[in-house]
Protein backbone atom coordinates (compact mmCIF):
# COMPACT_ATOMS: atom_id res chain seq x y z
CA UNK A 1 0.00 0.00 0.00
CA UNK A 2 1.01 3.15 -0.77
CA UNK A 3 2.55 5.62 1.67
CA UNK A 4 -0.08 9.11 1.45
CA UNK A 5 0.84 10.83 4.78
CA UNK A 6 2.10 14.45 4.57
CA UNK A 7 5.35 15.37 4.39
CA UNK A 8 6.47 16.85 7.51
CA UNK A 9 7.52 20.37 6.74
CA UNK A 10 8.63 21.02 10.03
CA UNK A 11 11.09 18.62 10.01
CA UNK A 12 11.64 19.42 6.13
CA UNK A 13 12.47 22.88 7.46
CA UNK A 14 14.70 21.86 10.58
CA UNK A 15 17.10 20.43 7.59
CA UNK A 16 17.06 23.67 5.91
CA UNK A 17 17.79 25.16 8.80
CA UNK A 18 20.39 22.97 9.71
CA UNK A 19 22.06 23.20 5.89
CA UNK A 20 21.95 27.32 6.17
CA UNK A 21 24.06 27.12 9.40
CA UNK A 22 26.49 24.77 8.05
CA UNK A 23 27.02 26.53 4.95
CA UNK A 24 27.03 30.03 7.10
CA UNK A 25 29.44 28.63 9.07
CA UNK A 26 31.93 26.88 6.86
CA UNK A 27 31.91 30.55 4.04
CA UNK A 28 32.82 32.35 6.56
CA UNK A 29 35.71 30.78 7.87
CA UNK A 30 37.02 29.76 3.97
CA UNK A 31 36.37 33.20 2.44
CA UNK A 32 35.40 35.83 5.36
CA UNK A 33 33.00 38.39 6.86
CA UNK A 34 33.29 40.90 3.75
CA UNK A 35 32.68 38.14 1.25
CA UNK A 36 30.01 36.06 2.30
CA UNK A 37 26.45 36.45 0.99
CA UNK A 38 23.28 35.32 1.11
CA UNK A 39 23.70 33.43 -2.34
CA UNK A 40 26.54 31.85 -1.27
CA UNK A 41 25.09 30.24 1.89
CA UNK A 42 21.97 29.30 -0.20
CA UNK A 43 24.04 28.05 -3.05
CA UNK A 44 26.22 26.01 -0.64
CA UNK A 45 23.16 24.74 1.54
CA UNK A 46 21.00 23.68 -1.19
CA UNK A 47 17.88 26.28 -0.61
CA UNK A 48 16.78 29.42 -2.46
CA UNK A 49 17.64 32.45 -0.96
CA UNK A 50 14.19 33.53 -0.68
CA UNK A 51 14.50 30.66 1.90
CA UNK A 52 16.90 32.13 3.86
CA UNK A 53 15.21 36.17 3.49
CA UNK A 54 12.17 34.74 4.82
CA UNK A 55 13.56 33.54 8.06
CA UNK A 56 16.58 36.02 8.45
CA UNK A 57 17.20 39.88 7.06
CA UNK A 58 20.75 39.83 6.70
CA UNK A 59 23.95 37.64 6.75
CA UNK A 60 24.93 38.99 9.91
CA UNK A 61 21.52 37.30 11.62
CA UNK A 62 21.91 34.29 9.41
CA UNK A 63 25.64 34.07 10.96
CA UNK A 64 25.03 35.06 14.45
CA UNK A 65 22.03 32.31 14.67
CA UNK A 66 24.39 29.68 13.09
CA UNK A 67 27.09 30.44 15.42
CA UNK A 68 24.86 30.44 18.85
CA UNK A 69 23.03 26.97 18.18
CA UNK A 70 26.79 25.62 17.82
CA UNK A 71 27.54 27.58 20.90
CA UNK A 72 27.57 24.57 24.13
CA UNK A 73 25.94 26.05 26.55
CA UNK A 74 26.75 25.91 30.25
CA UNK A 75 25.58 23.44 32.41
CA UNK A 76 22.29 24.85 34.14
CA UNK A 77 23.80 24.40 37.50
CA UNK A 78 26.39 27.31 36.38
CA UNK A 79 30.26 27.23 37.13
CA UNK A 80 31.93 24.53 38.54
CA UNK A 81 31.93 24.93 42.69
CA UNK A 82 34.24 22.72 44.28
CA UNK A 83 34.93 25.19 47.10
CA UNK A 84 37.98 25.79 45.52
CA UNK A 85 37.33 29.89 43.68
CA UNK A 86 41.18 29.56 41.92
CA UNK A 87 40.62 25.98 40.85
CA UNK A 88 37.16 26.36 39.35
CA UNK A 89 37.76 29.48 37.19
CA UNK A 90 40.90 28.08 35.78
CA UNK A 91 39.04 24.84 35.30
CA UNK A 92 36.60 26.95 33.10
CA UNK A 93 38.72 29.38 31.70
CA UNK A 94 41.05 27.05 30.05
CA UNK A 95 38.54 25.32 28.64
CA UNK A 96 37.02 28.60 27.10
CA UNK A 97 41.29 28.89 25.83
CA UNK A 98 40.70 25.86 24.28
CA UNK A 99 37.22 26.40 22.41
CA UNK A 100 38.84 30.25 21.18
CA UNK A 101 42.06 28.58 19.80
CA UNK A 102 39.59 26.39 17.72
CA UNK A 103 39.82 27.93 14.21
CA UNK A 104 36.01 26.42 13.78
CA UNK A 105 34.93 29.00 16.59
CA UNK A 106 37.12 31.64 15.83
CA UNK A 107 35.91 32.31 12.29
CA UNK A 108 32.46 33.07 13.43
CA UNK A 109 33.09 34.62 16.48
CA UNK A 110 35.95 37.12 14.70
CA UNK A 111 33.27 38.14 12.24
CA UNK A 112 30.70 38.92 14.57
CA UNK A 113 32.73 40.97 16.58
CA UNK A 114 34.31 43.10 13.41
CA UNK A 115 30.77 43.20 12.02
CA UNK A 116 28.94 44.32 15.85
CA UNK A 117 31.73 47.34 15.79
CA UNK A 118 29.92 49.34 12.89
CA UNK A 119 26.58 47.90 14.09
CA UNK A 120 24.80 48.48 17.42
CA UNK A 121 21.27 46.65 16.89
CA UNK A 122 24.22 43.11 16.15
CA UNK A 123 26.30 44.25 18.91
CA UNK A 124 23.53 44.53 21.21
CA UNK A 125 21.97 41.26 20.33
CA UNK A 126 25.33 39.26 20.36
CA UNK A 127 26.30 40.57 23.94
CA UNK A 128 22.46 39.64 24.98
CA UNK A 129 22.38 36.46 23.71
CA UNK A 130 26.17 35.38 23.84
CA UNK A 131 28.64 37.40 26.49
CA UNK A 132 26.22 38.75 29.20
CA UNK A 133 24.94 34.81 29.97
CA UNK A 134 28.85 33.86 30.52
CA UNK A 135 29.32 37.02 32.94
CA UNK A 136 26.35 36.42 34.76
CA UNK A 137 27.75 32.88 35.32
CA UNK A 138 31.08 33.90 36.63
CA UNK A 139 28.78 36.80 38.71
CA UNK A 140 26.98 34.03 40.57
CA UNK A 141 30.09 31.95 41.08
CA UNK A 142 32.18 35.22 42.55
CA UNK A 143 28.69 35.95 44.61
CA UNK A 144 28.81 32.37 46.23
CA UNK A 145 32.77 32.97 46.98
CA UNK A 146 31.64 35.80 48.61
CA UNK A 147 29.41 34.48 50.86
CA UNK A 148 31.72 31.62 51.92
CA UNK A 149 34.51 34.11 52.78
CA UNK A 150 36.71 33.83 49.61
CA UNK A 151 36.20 37.20 48.16
CA UNK A 152 35.82 40.36 50.49
CA UNK A 153 32.45 41.49 51.43
CA UNK A 154 32.64 44.69 49.82
CA UNK A 155 33.78 43.71 46.08
CA UNK A 156 31.52 44.27 43.35
CA UNK A 157 31.35 40.85 41.73
CA UNK A 158 30.10 42.37 38.55
CA UNK A 159 33.12 44.09 37.85
CA UNK A 160 35.08 41.57 39.15
CA UNK A 161 33.90 39.21 36.71
CA UNK A 162 35.08 41.64 34.46
CA UNK A 163 38.29 42.00 35.50
CA UNK A 164 38.54 38.14 34.63
CA UNK A 165 36.92 37.94 30.79
CA UNK A 166 38.25 41.71 29.62
CA UNK A 167 41.97 40.59 29.49
CA UNK A 168 41.15 37.60 28.12
CA UNK A 169 39.24 38.75 25.66
CA UNK A 170 41.10 41.49 24.69
CA UNK A 171 44.09 39.52 23.99
CA UNK A 172 42.26 37.21 21.85
CA UNK A 173 40.11 39.93 19.51
CA UNK A 174 43.76 42.17 19.77
CA UNK A 175 46.20 39.16 18.91
CA UNK A 176 48.17 40.91 21.81
CA UNK A 177 49.57 37.22 22.71
CA UNK A 178 48.33 33.36 23.01
CA UNK A 179 45.61 32.33 25.11
CA UNK A 180 47.27 29.44 27.22
CA UNK A 181 47.11 27.96 30.51
CA UNK A 182 50.26 29.65 32.02
CA UNK A 183 48.23 33.18 30.83
CA UNK A 184 44.62 31.93 32.41
CA UNK A 185 46.46 31.07 35.50
CA UNK A 186 47.94 34.10 36.10
CA UNK A 187 45.19 36.09 35.05
CA UNK A 188 43.25 34.50 37.52
CA UNK A 189 46.12 34.44 40.42
CA UNK A 190 45.98 37.88 40.16
CA UNK A 191 42.54 39.03 40.15
CA UNK A 192 41.97 37.14 43.16
CA UNK A 193 44.87 38.48 44.60
CA UNK A 194 42.85 42.45 44.92
CA UNK A 195 39.57 40.25 45.90
CA UNK A 196 40.65 38.01 48.73
CA UNK A 197 39.29 39.51 52.17
CA UNK A 198 42.23 41.66 53.87
CA UNK A 199 43.84 40.68 57.35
Amino acid sequence: MANTSTPDSSRRSERSRRAIFDAALALVGEVGYDKLTIEGIASRAGVGKQTIYRWWPSKAAVLLDAFTATVDDYDAKGLPDTGDLAADLKFVLRATADEFNDPAFQAPYRALAAAGANDEELSRTFVARLSEPGTRLYVDRLRAAQETGEVAADIDVRIAAEMLLSPFSQRWLMRTGELTYDFVDTLVDQVLRGLRPRG
